[in-house]
């Protein structure tokens, strides 16, 4: 589904913005993260073009993100680490893949319907405590 790669390219959009600003900042010791940006406009370019060839691009992009620039982690968007899946999910405890493993099953199960799905909105749903206190 278009949107959902499109809200994973405004993600990386976003991640990218973060980076330059560290760079900006000159929070980076080595000449390397030119190379690494260099690389990341790589991966925004390809990921429209052929989503499956850049899972690999994306899985080493975003695990470097996290040795390479610790003090960013913490604000890498978490739909990314799912989206390109294998390394990346390391930095993910099981209680999220299980949350983000039921968000795919429902966005597959709209998608065969042919029924829209808010990735953000299911999200919510799914985040929200299921204990019924609503007060």
């Amino acid at each position: 589904m278009a949107s959902h790669l499109e809200h994973h390219l405004a993600l990386l959009k976003h991640l990218r913005g973060i980076l330059v600003a560290l760079g900006d900042a000159e929070q980076v010791l080595d000449d390397s993260h030119d190379l690494f940006l260099e690389r990341y406009d790589e991966l925004l370019a390809e990921l429209p073009r052929d989503p499956l060839a850049s899972q690999y691009l994306g899985q080493d992009l975003i695990s470097q993100i996290f040795h390479r620039y610790p003090q960013i982690a913490h604000l890498v968007p978490r739909d990314l680490l799912w989206f390109f899946g294998g390394d990346c999910l390391h930095f993910m405890p099981d209680e999220e893949i299980t949350l983000y493993q039921t968000l795919d099953e429902r966005r597959f199960e709209a998608e065969e319907k042919g029924e829209p799905f808010d990735w953000n909105q299911e999200k919510q749903l799914l985040a929200l405590p299921t204990d019924g206190a609503s007060h």
